[in-house]
């Protein structure tokens, strides 16, 4: 069963930079990373298809929808009660299918097609093949010739990368389609086009050989310090399982090798009908979906003998168990895992409730070393999980980031906290709590559910496929969890735990950016090591809303006004706090909650970074009032109640998400941020040694360089837009960061916002008894200088810079100074389209002619808050041969834009899709607090909303020529390139 990716509401906090840091990781040494396809690898060849504005009126498809199976096939084993809005079906011919309504977003239907094969299906002369034919499958295919598929779905109002993609991961092939206000002739074409690209792909030597070209720029620009260390766990944890030498990318000899017999003989043996699941969850009836996979799906005959799956191997306990790999650019971190081997398990009610107290007993030891690391310990991060890992072993994986040099030190302490785990039973009011929080997550599922998307819903069947598990409605998971709710004991946690850690020999990976004398010897000591248990249970001193300082009396409104054409309040309190209500059920049981105030980025001088960049990062991570963070955790316990930091150009933000019963208690804690706000030093330090720590990555690769450099040359230099340098951060101290901000906490009349499902007179109490009893506050007066920005400057040649990274990657931008503000919004939304418009021709030109992958990227920044500072950017990564051509093809480009408009197909293929995603967009709440915040300072901005639509669908192709030739000049452009260093590793 799935019961959703459950995130308890209160789980133990992490600085942005450890979990930054924990990202980084993730990407250097997951076992279950999926390669994302570049699905469409196209030329330049356009299918004529029903315009636009007359896809209404497309003549509705007739067929015949098959009888569902009686045992849903998901099922099959399992006594967890099926959902009932899922039809599951069984073609003839093997295709398995799953069909179900769901109006989330309205019009929105999505497919997924998935093939129950990966990477860890190759032969050693076939890796990469499965990726490979992913790719071939949407160039080409039984009823597209070369490169319409792209074409044709844009025309359908589907974005190129978000509607449609696919993934490759070790085992599972998946091909996605989001189709925006599907009609039944869209739908009818597209399950038509998916059939046959599952049935039959276009291999020929040409299309082999224009598509290895591009598979192989992806393997270079993915090729960094993280590859080596990816390969070398691969290599440790799974000595003798297939896994150890699969990549779903491939290698560079089996990709060069590939031919169109060889291509086509791994395609003939893994795509058949008994392979195939077929998902279709959205807006329309499941018998018409069932009708359509029927009559595209049930022709589909196997074109060779059936092969059973390979042997993915057992975990081998007389494997290696250490392992140090030393490469420039990593972080310094460990991985420890134990492994054992994966089996399919019934998807029972039991077997559910089992892995309960397994999360259960999990979360206890995380919540353990979270407290240690908080404290100031030996360890930046270290957290334990437990996962099934590409159906080849069971792992438990401690992941654990230093503190400072000292590895040793750090693993021995994590260690000590899982012997004491290991050893001594749980609290029982450890195991309430973490179980209280997992419930309460579940009961939040259940009150969001019918908010749930159809592609979420889509994606969860083919997950449950993958994992060999079942899928279930909220309401299910709460009732199977809730069979055990208050029947967890002490005994049952140290059990699991015991169990968490038996299996094979512990097996530690230490990744580290320079060699370390002896190293190896050093880390199997510590490994074997005699540690002695340190007691982690935590602290359970009682808690109370009514410990927080009294604030001052409740304010009373003084003005009530709404935004005319919206269901939306003006609320201004006696106070001064103003509050937007916009009061709605359309997501169930969700509320957001933002207040903002102050003047944002606007607060601070263009010329110092440090102090605005490091608010964000800490401001909330030291609790408030009485209760530091361990404290503030145990008060939300199982309540969704996580305040959040951000900020913008011209407000600093506080706020987060949350639902009508947690609202009051959610304006609370906001109400003391502001008002009784903690600045504990160990947050400070702990922040300052994990962004430290990020430095020796920070010029690894390409991309790495130009994302560091990317906020400041965009601006100008304005060093609020910067990374901090390794001196500021080296100069950041808990009392230099507290003289900065408690003072930015007490400027600025409040603008509040609260979107989503709640009752008006309640929310109105809510805000007068917290926000609203704040003292009042007035506006700190802005420097001249600190309220502009410039856009990025002129450079007559490209500015260079280095990495030391790979030698054949490199990484180049050009960025054109554009405007900013409210007033001029409509040429913003000019420029969004004609980005669309130029990352459309970057796609086709510089991936099909140039031979690069998916890299090109366009964008236009357009401020609100500030009235200049915009950009207009396109950048990619590349080999370094490449930089100047890719200078050039950018520049005439923006020529041809500048000289003539798109043409008809070439506007509607990239309007539509962007005005199908702003429809989509405006039915979930988030939208509209985004266009309506700082709308009570400048009611400029409700005008802009209300043209928004009007403006897109007002814009045209000669519209598009006229911001081109007004914004994309040659002589203004920005201009940089990243190139390998003279010492660049030779990877």
């Amino acid at each position: 069963m799935i019961p959703y990716n459950i995130i308890p509401a209160n789980q133990p906090a992490r600085l942005v930079f450890a979990t930054f840091s924990r990202y980084k990781l993730s990407m250097f040494l997951s076992l279950k990373r999926s390669y994302r396809a570049s699905l469409f690898l196209l030329a330049a060849i356009g299918l004529v298809q029903t315009p636009l504005d007359a896809r209404k009126a497309a003549k509705p498809v007739v067929a015949t929808a098959p009888k569902p199976v009686s045992t849903p096939w998901l099922y099959q084993g399992s006594d967890i009660p099926p959902d009932p809005a899922w039809t599951f079906g069984v073609l003839p011919n093997g295709v398995r299918y799953a069909v179900r309504h769901n109006g989330v977003p309205p019009g929105q239907v999505s497919i997924r097609v998935g093939i129950d094969a990966g990477a860890l299906f190759e032969r050693d002369h076939e890796q990469g093949f499965a990726h490979f034919i992913e790719h071939l499958s949407f160039r080409g295919s039984k009823y597209l010739s070369d490169g319409e598929a792209k074409r044709v779905w844009q025309r359908l109002g589907a974005s190129f990368g978000s509607d449609t993609n696919a993934v490759t991961s070790h085992t599972q092939t998946i091909y996605k389609l989001d189709l925006p206000d599907a009609t039944d002739a869209g739908l009818d074409e597209s399950m038509k086009i998916l059939s046959g690209m599952m049935e039959g792909p276009t291999i020929t030597k040409a299309e082999v050989d224009a598509e290895r070209r591009t598979i192989l720029a992806e393997l270079r620009e993915a090729t960094g310090p993280q590859t080596k260390v990816y390969d070398a766990t691969r290599d440790l944890f799974f000595k003798g399982q297939l896994l150890a030498k699969r990549t779903p990318i491939g290698t560079v000899a089996t990709l060069e090798g590939a031919t169109p017999e060889s291509l086509r003989g791994f395609h003939d043996r893994w795509y058949r009908p008994d392979k195939a699941i077929v998902v279709i969850s959205g807006d329309g009836a499941p018998e018409k979906f069932a009708a359509l996979i029927s009559k595209h799906f049930s022709g589909w005959k196997p074109k060779s003998p059936a092969v059973p799956d390979p042997d993915f191997g057992k975990p081998d306990p007389a494997a290696p168990t250490t392992l140090i790999v030393s490469e420039p650019g990593v972080p310094l971190a460990m991985m420890m895992s134990i492994f054992r081997p994966w089996e399919v398990k019934a998807d029972t009610i039991a077997y559910n409730q089992g892995k309960l107290i397994d999360i259960v007993a999990t979360n206890i030891i995380n919540r353990r070393l979270e407290r240690r690391a908080r404290a100031g310990g030996s360890f930046l991060l270290a957290q334990v999980e437990r996962d099934d890992v590409s159906r080849t072993a069971n792992q438990t994986q401690v992941t654990i980031q230093p503190l400072g040099n000292d590895w040793q030190k750090a693993l021995t302490d994590v260690r000590a906290v899982i012997a004491d785990a290991v050893a001594q039973p749980a609290t029982q009011a450890e195991i309430d709590r973490e179980a209280g929080e997992y419930f309460a997550a579940l009961q939040v599922q259940v009150e969001t559910e019918r908010t749930r998307s159809a592609a979420q819903l889509a994606d969860e069947v083919l997950s449950a496929v993958n994992i060999r598990e079942t899928v279930a409605t909220a309401q299910v998971a709460s009732e199977v969890f809730g069979g055990i709710r208050g029947k967890i004991t002490p005994a049952m946690i140290l059990d699991s735990t015991r169990r968490l850690f038996e299996g094979t020999p512990p097996r530690v990976m230490l990744m580290t950016p320079t060699p370390i004398p002896d190293g190896d010897k050093l880390l199997a000591t510590a490994l074997t090591a005699p540690v002695v248990a340190q007691q982690g249970a935590q602290d359970q001193t009682p808690v109370s809303f009514d410990q927080l300082p009294k604030l001052g009396a409740p304010s009373t409104v003084t003005a009530e006004s709404k935004i005319d054409r919206y269901d939306t309040d003006i609320i201004t309190f006696s106070n001064g706090t103003k509050a937007i209500l916009f009061l709605n059920p359309a997501e169930a049981g969700r509320i957001y909650v933002q207040a903002r105030f102050g003047n944002g980025r606007k607060a601070f001088s263009p010329a110092k970074s440090a102090s605005a960049m490091f608010g964000p990062m800490l401001m909330t991570s030291s609790g408030v009032g009485p209760f530091d963070k361990d404290a503030l955790d145990r008060l939300t316990s199982g309540r969704l109640l996580d305040v959040g930091f951000d900020m913008a150009d011209d407000a600093f933000v506080l706020g987060g998400t949350t639902r009508a019963a947690d609202l009051s208690d959610m304006l609370l804690l906001m109400t003391h941020q502001l008002a009784n706000p903690r600045f504990d030093a160990a947050p400070v330090n702990r922040a300052r040694a994990a962004l430290l720590a990020s430095y020796d990555s920070s010029d690894a690769t390409a991309q790495a360089v130009l994302g560091r450099e990317m906020g400041s040359i965009l601006r100008g230099g304005d060093k609020r837009w910067a990374m901090p340098s390794k001196e500021e951060t080296q100069a950041l101290t808990p009392e230099a960061f507290r003289k900065t901000w408690e003072p930015l906490l007490k400027q600025g009349q409040i603008e509040l916002l609260v979107f989503g499902d709640g009752k008006r007179e309640d929310v109105i109490a809510a805000i007068a008894k917290t926000i609203g009893a704040l003292p009042k506050r007035s506006d700190a007066r802005i420097a001249s200088a600190n309220a502009t920005s410039k856009g990025p400057v002129a450079t007559a040649k490209p500015v260079i810079l280095h990495h030391k990274g790979p030698v054949d990657q490199a990484a180049a931008m050009i960025a054109f100074p554009t405007s900013g503000g409210i007033e001029s919004i409509y040429e913003s939304r000019k420029l969004e389209l004609l980005s669309a418009i130029f990352n459309d021709r970057m796609f086709d030109r510089f991936r099909e002619a140039e031979g690069q992958s998916y890299s090109p990227s366009v964008s236009s920044n357009w401020p609100i808050g500030m009235n200049n500072g915009g950009s207009f950017m396109v950048a990619a990564t590349l080999k370094p041969e490449g930089v100047d051509r890719f200078f050039a093809l950018s520049k005439e480009i923006a020529a041809d834009l500048a000289a003539k408009p798109p043409t008809a197909d070439e506007f509607a293929r990239a309007s539509g899709p962007m005005i199908e995603t702003l429809n989509r967009a405006s039915s979930g709440n988030t939208f509209w607090m985004v266009q309506m915040a700082g709308a009570t300072r400048d009611p400029r901005r409700i005008d802009a909303l209300k043209s928004l639509m009007t403006d897109y669908r007002r814009i045209t192709a000669a519209d598009i020529q006229q911001a081109a030739k007004m914004w994309l000049v040659p002589g203004k452009a920005s201009m940089v390139a990243v190139l390998p260093s003279v010492k660049s590793a030779g990877r």
